[in-house]
């Protein structure tokens, strides 16, 4: 299962996420919709490293994915 628990990211003091937490379980389908510029992608880029939330943190399998990231 992949998590985000409780993300938060501010860019210069302004806040583009708040509180964001889901799960996605194997065998669902999870999406994010909303206008462009809203932040659907923010998440995903948060996942894969491309992005550092600036509170929160995500999960898979239960393990922190920024504590095993490759860099």
């Amino acid at each position: 299962m992949l998590e985000l628990c409780h993300v938060r990211k501010r860019f210069s003091g302004i806040s583009a996420m708040d509180d964001v937490s889901f799960a996605a379980v194997p065998g669902e389908v999870t999406g994010a919709l909303g206008p462009n510029g809203s932040g659907e992608s923010a998440p995903t880029r948060m996942i894969t490293g491309l992005l550092e939330p600036t509170a929160g943190e995500s999960r898979f399998h239960g393990k922190r994915i920024h504590d095993d990231m490759v860099g």
